[in-house]
């Protein structure tokens, strides 16, 4: 395969200014590089976080945003041409003291499509080959591949999250903000056989959870902390969970949902902050003392971990389909501000379709 010459793209220019739609020449490729065909990038709260809430990229913009790729290899490796592939989100470097010491996500030589160099709202990204991982030819024949984006982060991040608060089976999981990350939050937690509770303060995204399968959930929406603490534990009872090791999952990324989270944790709990907020919080960090508890931080996922993740789709296990859905990259602009807005139920994949 020969790639083209030039990739189009629509990318951040200036914060919250519309995304243009551009043309720049296909960067030279190293013998590490792989140019991608993209089939469909997911839009992320991260990729919000750059373009409307000032969160700095490492590359100062103009920008191609998107982290959340997969595609088919055109250029690269040998071995790799004419695969179709997911994109981890972090992309480490493989041979530093972390990387070996089993924290490649957090690697601190990383790169990420969208914040360090041109990503995936494009027909063509160019990566590092080493970390990509291939997708099996049966799992197309259900899904699309685009739709298959959302494994390189939405899926894989609550997924490595999940495996580092060591969620077992009969465990109590809490998990608030059940839209996008939240809902395979939830969904993951269900597989491993959790008894979930699902909070949220949109009634229409609970629905969505219960459709799902999430059979306890909890609307905060018009509740003090000392109501949903009382509420969560009525819940906690009746289902027969154990009165200790709680597993809370803050997903929502706002300042309302991780006071709660802190304020839920109770004897032996794990409180994991996967969604994330420039807002400050004041807490008493004695609880943890008290509490013998735990808080713990996730960044995207281990590219080691992406084939356990894509086994249970392939069997089945975990369900995507009915969670995703692909739009015209052309409408790139429209579905950001209904992600802002929080209008989409789904997770929004965007797919190519320049002319």
């Amino acid at each position: 395969m020969s790639g083209p010459n030039s990739i189009q793209a629509w990318q951040m220019i200036a914060k919250d200014q519309p995304l243009e739609s551009v043309t720049y020449p296909v960067p030279e490729l190293t013998a590490r590089d792989a140019l991608i065909q993209v089939a469909g990038c997911g839009v992320c709260h991260t990729d919000l976080s750059f373009w409307h809430y000032g969160v700095p990229t490492r590359h100062k913009p103009p920008l191609t945003l998107g982290h959340e790729i997969s595609g088919t290899v055109i250029e690269g490796p040998a071995e790799l041409i004419g695969k179709p592939v997911i994109v981890p989100a972090v992309l480490p470097c493989g041979e530093c003291g972390l990387c070996r010491g089993g924290r490649s996500n957090i690697c601190q030589k990383q790169l990420m499509p969208g914040n360090d160099f041109n990503g995936g709202f494009a027909s063509h990204v160019v990566v590092p080959a080493r970390f990509l991982v291939e997708v099996p030819r049966k799992m197309l024949d259900e899904h699309e591949l685009a739709e298959l984006a959302v494994i390189a982060d939405a899926v894989s991040t609550p997924y490595q999250v999940i495996q580092k608060s060591n969620l077992k089976s009969g465990d109590f999981a809490i998990v608030i903000g059940v839209g996008g990350v939240g809902l395979y939050t939830a969904l993951l937690a269900q597989i491993i056989g959790a008894n979930v509770l699902a909070l949220d303060i949109s009634q229409e995204r609970l629905d969505f959870v219960t459709a799902a399968g999430i059979t306890n959930t909890l609307n905060t929406s018009e509740m003090d902390i000392k109501e949903i603490k009382k509420q969560v534990k009525d819940i906690w009872k009746r289902i027969g969970a154990l009165p200790y090791g709680c597993k809370i999952y803050e997903v929502s990324g706002t300042k309302d949902g991780q006071e709660l989270a802190f304020a839920l944790l109770g004897p032996a709990g794990v409180l994991s902050v996967v969604g994330f907020t420039m807002d400050k919080l004041e807490l008493r960090l004695s609880n943890l003392m008290a509490f013998d508890a735990e808080v713990i931080g996730t960044w995207g996922c281990k590219p080691e971990l992406y084939n356990n993740v894509i086994q249970l789709v392939a069997d089945g296990k975990l369900k995507l389909k009915p969670f995703v859905e692909t739009h015209p990259l052309s409408r790139i602009n429209n579905i950001f501000k209904q992600a802002l807005e929080h209008k989409l139920l789904k997770r929004a994949v965007l797919a190519p379709d320049f002319q």
